[in-house]
Order: structure tokens, then C-alpha cells, then sequence
């Protein structure tokens, strides 16, 4: 910033000069009205004051806002009034010097035209006039002194007083109290207030009998009126409409009753644009809490769809997430194998109306919504739907792949908002991906499925005078493969063989090392080994393969014996004891322990010999039925026991039936491990 300030001798030394240069800056206007309050001040001019720091206030806004250069500012005051000088260095053609007196009421229109900053200037102003030069372009302002002789008004009458003899225009102190209404800042609803004042205010400048201000903020719910003044207008009167400058999707007008003058319609848009930049930020503020409301609706409808693992729920819960909220109706439709939409899930706002839509839904034909939603499907592009459903559908689209569509109904009473229209396609990017994540689920269970039953028997062998029974509840992930498995396999002198284990892991990698375990015990009793060379060899496979997983076994050669009694050969392999229940009451455990196959070259495996008498019962488990948990408490082999005790004398199936549903019901969480029960009793009379 430079400045030169002191007296000028133009013709005697009571004249006042100041220059200085501004930036073009939001401050700058409050610095040029310091500079002329002070000049004003040294030449005592202070009736001129008002009328001075208007304008000086417009011209340097106008140049600050549209020139965006730096400001040349010149006071110059002498006895007879003021002159101020606002020159930018914008680049513009070189025009003539424009000099006129305050123009007549009928040059006013053009004057409004060229801005309201120049309104202001010739309305109160005793002579203006713009300057163009090569390096830039200046408007200047002169106020004379009330008394001083002007040539353009009476003697001893104020700029303000000559406007209220001509025709009752607005005063300088009107003008600055219009321009300076703003809303308050800390009521909630600040608009309606502010709107009635601002009305009021050019309402009693311009004389006018009513007025009224009208907004749509395009929700549904039409044109409403915002502030009203006066008595309704009546019936042939032409009114002063003026329409408010605000963003799509808001509309409004300001409406007055007024008569006809030069000064009307340039205050009723002057008082129109103020109104507009507050309904602007209103405009931008409630965007801004809708868009925070999108994005916790998004954040909360993504956290639904992740819980669900189920495709069918996932899509029942899609229609559900849209539904009043983002449009009357929703439809999703899923993709078969041969590329046909297949209906999954539809809502309605009224459920009455959701027969109609599914009739709508099914129908066919090049009109038809099908026929939309198919080409929706084809183009990967959202497609507007037609009567008599009016919506839109957008295609379902998931790691490349196009499962479906995602079919919406406009709302009741207005078409969806840009806004909402990319809510709705972010909601079907989201729902696409939470249908295929479940579809990817729902395989991988399946396939789980599968290879878990292929480690289990399908059906135990029926035995005259021996009971085999088991239980076996998968672990809580239903997608995952368990280690735990049981068999029962026919040995070459007429025994049978019980296997129960528990390879360690889980997935892919546990399945196959199950597999294998099942299928080396199966080919090696085959083959008339015995039971302690069985497991030795076992546990060299296991070594030699590595991994890390090992295994734990139960192996139980039984046949019969003398007396009714069954003989029992039982090894252990680092798995846990079984329960022998007594058919007459009472269970412990049995068995010793032995080494865990897979861990070291050397195993000890020593043999139980057990004579089950009838109505006796071997219980075999893994730990999925000890390590159940209930918090910190485990269910643990003493619980085991206690609760088999009571189960003596009946049938293996119950037996086995009655500890499976203890161990679950011991904890309301899912297991975190396979639980597997296997029963051998004799079931001689």
C-alpha cells in the first residue's frame, strides 16, 4: 500500500487531498471509508458523511469485486463539497469521458442495468462520471455542500431532501439500513424472520400496499410463502414480480403491489439479490447436512448388508434399506445362469399396492418394465422407467460381473435430486458387492459341506449286539472345514474298528491331512495290520510330510467275548481317555495315554484291554465337547462325566444325542471347535 496525503493548491489552501493505493481485497472497502471519514473530518463536511461512505462503500466493492486489481483511491474535499475517485487498472477498451449531473427519472432503467453500485451513485451523488484510460478505467463522485450553489438542485437541499421533493426516493439512511439487514445468526430458523424484514423495509421504500416472498426448496411440497407485508393484492393490479437468483433445486420470487416508479424495480432486485445470497447459504447448508445424513445412511446401510452371509436376506434387506427413504417402491432382480431376471425381493410404501407391483414386475413386452430393467442389465447404465411404476433402475455390478438390477420408484411428490440419484447408485454398488460376497459365501459352505461329509461316514454299520452311534456339530463358520472325524471299519478276523481323531487346523489344509489319516487307516486294517503297527506307520507319513499338523487318535478294535461281554482293544494315541459308562450306573474314564502322531519319529501308544458288559458303553469325544466355553469356564471332562452318568442303560443313539445337546446348550455362543461324539455299547440281551 502507498499513500500521499496533505493539502492540495487548486485554488486555496483549505482544499483536502488524499491518494492511496489498496489491494483488492474484502478489507478495502473499510479502508476507503476510513480515508473519506477522515478528509470530511479535517474540511468539517460532516453533513455530507452518510451519502459519502455509501458510496464510496459501492464503487470499491464493485471494483474490488469485478476489476481484482489494485485500487487508486483520490478524496478531494474543499469548501464547496467532496469529490472521490475509484480507479482499477482492469484492461478494457478506451472510451470518451462520461460527464453528466444526477440523471433524469427516465435514464434510470439504464443506470439499473449497469449495476445497482451506479443506482446508488446517481441517486445521491451531485455530478459522476467514469473515465477510461490505457491503464485503467476510474468513477468519480461529486458531493456538494447543502447551500453551496449547485447547479442542479435548490439551494440549502440535501441530496436526500431533493429525492423526498422529487418524488418520495428512498433516503441515504434507508439505503444503508436495507443493505445492512442481515439474518440472525443464532435463531434456528433464521429465513422467515429475515425475509419479513428485508420485504417490510422495501416494501415502505418503494410505497407499496403488500408484498410477499415465495420459495420452493424443491422437496415435494411446492411453492410456499417465505414472508408476507401488506393486504393481498387486489384484483387488476399489476404487480412487480421479481425473480430470486438462487440454485436448482430452489425457486422463489419476490412479489410487490406497487405503483410504477423510476426507483421500484431496481430496490425490489436489490433486495431480491440479498434475499438470494442468504437462501443460497441456506441452500448450501441444508446440502450439507444431507450429504452428512447420505453418508451415515451409506456407512450404516454397508455395516447391514456386511452382517448378512445369507443371499436371499441380503436381498430381502436391500428393498427394505430404500424404501420410504429413497423412493415409493424398490425391486432387486438377480441374473440366472441362462441371463434372465429372476425377481428376488420387492417393497412397497404401501403394502397394499405391492400385488400391483409384482403384477407390473412380471409383465412383458417391448413396453414393459422388464424389458427396461433388461436393457439396464445389458448397458451396465441407468435406464428411466415409464409408467405406470415411474422410477429408474440401475444395473447390479460386482467385481466386474452384472448380477442383477436395482429398480426404484420416484418419490410421491417430486423426482429424485442428483443427490439422491447418486445415493441410490452408490446403494447398488454396495448391495451388488454384499450379493456377491454372500453368493461367494454360500459356495464356499457348500463346497465345506461337501468335503466335510466326505470325511464322515455316511451311515454307521448296523451290528447284532453292538450299538454305534454319533453326534458331530462343525465348527461356528459354517464355510470352514473341521479336522475332527469318527469311523467305523470291518477288520479281517470279524471285529470292527472304531476311529475317532482330531488332525489340528482347520480349512483346506486340515481336510486333507483328515483325508489322508482316514484313508492310510483304511488301507492298512485292510490289510490285516495290527493296530500298534497301524499308527507307527501313520505317524512316519505324518513326519514325512511336515506341515506342522498332527494328529490325535483313538483307535477301539472290538469284538465279541465270553458271556454276552465285548472285548475291547483300546489305543490312544495323545487323544483324550473315553467314558465307560456302566449299563447298571456310574462312569469314569479308561485307557492310557499315548504320543500325538505327526510330532515326533518315536511314538508310545500303549493298549487297554476293556470288557464291556451289557448294556455298557464307550463314550468317545474331541475336544470340541471339553474345551466348550462359556466365558472363562470351560465344560471339561469332569462335566462330561457327571453328565453321562445319568444316560446309563439307554440306547447309543440317546446316549449320543443327550451329551451333544449338553455341550451346546453349556454356552449360547457357537462353537469355536468341531464337536464329535461317538458311542459303542453293548446291546446284548
Amino acid at each position: 500500500m502507498s499513500a500521499e496525503a496533505g493539502p492540495a493548491m487548486n485554488g486555496g489552501s483549505d482544499e483536502h487531498v488524499r491518494r492511496v493505493r489498496l489491494p483488492a481485497d474484502r478489507r478495502t472497502p473499510a479502508a476507503a471509508r476510513a480515508l473519506v471519514r477522515s478528509v470530511l473530518a479535517e474540511a468539517d463536511l460532516h453533513e455530507l458523511l452518510n451519502e459519502a461512505l455509501l458510496l464510496t462503500t459501492e464503487l470499491t466493492t464493485n471494483a474490488v469485486e469485478h476489476a481484482r486489481t489494485e485500487l487508486d483511491i483520490e478524496v478531494e474535499a474543499d469548501p464547496a463539497g467532496l469529490t472521490v475517485t475509484v480507479t482499477d487498472f482492469a484492461s478494457g477498451p478506451v472510451d470518451e469521458l462520461l460527464v453528466g449531473v444526477r440523471n433524469t427519472t427516465s435514464d434510470i432503467t439504464e443506470v439499473a442495468e449497469r449495476g445497482r453500485g451506479l443506482l446508488l451513485v446517481d441517486h445521491f451523488a451531485s455530478r459522476w462520471g467514469t473515465t477510461y484510460l490505457p491503464t485503467g478505467k476510474g468513477v468519480w463522485f461529486r458531493l456538494d455542500r447543502p447551500g453551496a450553489g449547485a447547479a442542479t438542485r435548490p439551494a440549502g437541499m440535501t441530496p436526500a431532501t431533493q429525492a423526498d421533493a422529487d418524488g418520495g426516493t428512498p433516503s441515504a439512511a434507508a439505503m444503508s439500513e436495507l443493505m445492512q439487514t442481515n439474518p440472525d445468526p443464532y435463531a434456528d430458523d433464521p429465513l422467515p424472520e429475515f425475509a419479513a424484514g428485508l420485504l417490510t423495509r422495501v416494501a415502505e421504500m418503494v410505497g407499496a400496499a403488500g408484498g410477499v416472498v415465495r420459495l420452493d426448496r424443491g422437496d415435494g411440497q411446492g411453492s410456499q410463502v417465505l414472508a408476507r407485508y401488506g393486504r393481498q393484492p387486489r384484483e387488476g393490479n399489476e404487480l412487480l414480480r421479481v425473480p430470486l437468483a438462487v440454485h436448482r433445486p430452489y425457486a422463489g420470487e419476490l412479489e410487490l403491489d406497487a405503483a410504477p416508479s423510476a426507483y421500484a424495480r431496481p430496490l425490489a432486485v436489490l433486495a431480491g439479490e440479498r434475499l438470494s445470497l442468504h437462501l443460497e447459504n441456506d441452500r448450501l447448508r441444508r446440502a450439507d447436512v444431507r450429504r452428512s445424513a447420505w453418508l451415515t445412511f451409506l456407512a450404516e446401510a454397508s455395516e447391514l448388508l456386511a452382517q448378512s452371509l445369507d443371499v436371499e436376506l441380503t436381498m430381502a434387506l436391500v428393498p427394505q434399506l430404500v424404501v420410504p427413504r429413497l423412493g415409493q417402491w424398490c425391486a432387486v432382480h438377480t441374473t440366472d445362469e441362462w441371463g434372465r431376471l429372476r425377481l428376488a425381493a420387492a417393497s412397497h410404501a404401501d403394502e397394499a399396492v405391492l400385488p400391483q407391483l409384482h403384477r407390473v414386475l412380471q409383465e412383458t413386452g417391448p413396453d414393459s418394465i422388464q424389458a427396461r430393467l433388461r436393457e439396464a442389465s445389458r448397458s451396465a447404465a441407468q435406464v428411466p422407467l415409464g409408467a405406470p411404476m415411474e422410477g429408474f433402475a440401475v444395473p447390479l455390478i460386482a467385481r466386474g460381473q452384472r448380477l442383477g438390477t436395482l429398480a426404484v420408484g420416484r418419490h410421491q411428490r417430486h423426482r429424485h435430486d442428483p443427490d439422491e440419484v447418486s445415493v441410490l447408485e452408490d446403494v447398488a454398488r454396495r448391495a451388488a458387492l454384499a450379493i456377491e460376497n454372500a453368493r461367494i459365501h454360500a459356495e464356499r459352505r457348500r463346497v465345506a459341506q461337501t468335503l466335510q461329509q466326505s470325511l464322515l461316514p455316511p451311515v454307521l454299520p448296523v451290528v447284532e449286539g453292538i450299538g454305534f452311534a454319533a453326534e458331530y456339530v462343525p465348527t461356528g463358520d459354517d464355510a470352514e472345514v473341521g479336522g475332527d472325524f469318527y469311523d467305523v471299519v470291518p477288520l479281517p478276523d470279524g471285529r470292527w474298528l472304531v476311529v475317532i481323531g482330531d488332525v489340528s487346523g482347520k480349512g483346506v489344509q486340515a481336510a486333507a491331512v483328515t483325508g489322508l489319516v482316514r484313508d492310510v487307516i483304511r488301507v492298512l486294517v485292510g490289510d490285516g495290520k495290527p493296530l500298534p503297527e497301524v499308527l507307527g506307520r501313520l505317524n512316519e507319513t505324518l513326519v514325512e510330510r511336515g506341515g506342522g499338523r498332527y494328529c490325535t487318535l483313538a483307535l477301539a478294535a472290538v469284538g465279541p467275548g465270553g458271556g454276552g461281554q465285548l472285548d475291547v482293544s483300546l489305543h490312544l494315541a495323545g487323544h483324550d481317555r473315553p467314558v465307560l459308562l456302566h449299563g447298571g450306573g456310574g462312569a469314569g474314564f479308561v485307557g492310557t495315554g499315548g504320543t500325538a502322531l505327526g510330532l515326533l519319529d518315536a511314538i508310545a501308544t500303549p493298549t487297554a484291554e476293556i470288557a464291556l458288559k451289557p448294556g455298557d458303553a464307550l463314550i468317545f469325544y474331541t475336544d470340541g465337547v471339553t474345551e466348550r466355553r462359556r466365558g472363562r469356564e470351560l465344560f471339561g471332562t469332569d462335566r462330561l462325566r457327571e453328565s453321562a452318568a445319568p444316560l446309563a442303560g439307554y440306547s447309543a443313539d440317546v446316549v449320543a444325542a443327550r451329551l451333544r445337546a449338553t455341550a451346546i446348550a453349556f454356552s449360547v455362543e457357537p462353537p469355536r471347535d468341531d464337536i464329535a461324539v461317538l458311542v459303542l455299547r453293548n446291546d446284548t440281551l
